[in-house]
């Protein structure tokens, strides 16, 4: 199974791009036969690529995964929705299709990619109230190319524009940002005898915003490293072939710039997520 783990990486993400909806490129060879993955994560606060989207508001995310026959093509659906009332026109669908791969298995220089295009469409609103962006993602990992076992860096490059022509969302809609990633995963005894081992994977990420808003709440990015991201999550596997998945995560961010926080301050933010995945 090819899990994700970006940014969101998220690719925020995840987040931080650590989040599930953002894709992965770490190799699960157990699972190769997998066609299908439905989920659904709980969030203390929403945070998406350095930016509070609900302002201090939970939020759950409903996710389907559709691996198309093994082909390196996906396709896949997100929705985001605060656990509070006052953010409906903010609620998101996300969907996007993708090929991920790899080239130069074995070597030291082995590298995986994704390549993924998104569509961001926001149900709630009229046409002429439309919020909807697109966006263009590749996700590079090198899982050799650092001589310790289970660090790996990656690197994702983000573009989005608005999806309609004579939006009304602001310039700041229109960017790019440049995410660095590490991640060391090692294993652990379990903590339940169904479960002899797990691993825990620690993330972090640091992010160069182009100038590029993903909400409407703050529309005047600076174009600088704007936060930085730790964070540890841990998966916990379930049933007889281990298809079903409780992901515990705790993230922090360390905001540098304060034109993507609240009332221009450097508002650093630390959430808990806890995520159910079930693959078949």
């Amino acid at each position: 199974m090819k899990r994700v783990v970006f940014l969101v990486v998220l690719l925020a993400t995840a987040t931080a791009l650590g989040q599930d909806w953002e894709g992965d490129l770490q190799e699960d060879t157990e699972l190769q036969g997998l066609h299908t993955m439905v989920g659904v994560t709980w969030d203390s606060k929403y945070i998406w690529r350095g930016f509070d989207i609900f302002d201090d508001k939970s939020a759950t995310h409903l996710m389907v995964d559709l691996n198309l026959f093994e082909s390196g093509f996906g396709v896949s659906a997100v929705g985001h929705r605060a656990n509070g009332s006052g953010f409906e026109d903010a609620e998101r669908w996300d969907g996007t299709l993708y090929y991920q791969s790899g080239v130069y298995a074995g070597q030291p220089y082995a590298t995986n990619f994704r390549l993924g295009f998104v569509h961001y469409l926001f149900p709630e609103l009229n046409d002429e109230e439309s919020l909807d962006r697109q966006e263009g993602q590749l996700v590079l990992a090198w899982p050799n190319i650092i001589p310790i076992q289970g660090l790996q860096p990656s690197y994702a490059l983000i573009k989005m524009w608005p999806a309609d022509s004579g939006s009304r969302l602001s310039d700041a809609a229109s960017g790019w940002m440049h995410i660095f990633m590490l991640d060391y995963g090692f294993s652990v005894p379990g903590i339940v005898s169904s479960i002899p081992e797990h691993v825990i994977t620690l993330h972090s990420e640091l992010v160069y915003n182009d100038g590029l808003s993903v909400t409407t709440r703050f529309s005047n990015p600076a174009h600088d490293f704007t936060h930085a991201v730790l964070g540890a999550s841990t998966d916990l596997a379930f049933g007889s072939g281990g298809n079903l998945v409780l992901t515990p995560a705790v993230y922090y961010q360390l905001t540098l710039e304060e034109t993507i926080s609240e009332d221009g301050d450097k508002d650093n933010e630390l959430w808990v997520s806890l995520g159910l995945k079930y693959a078949f």
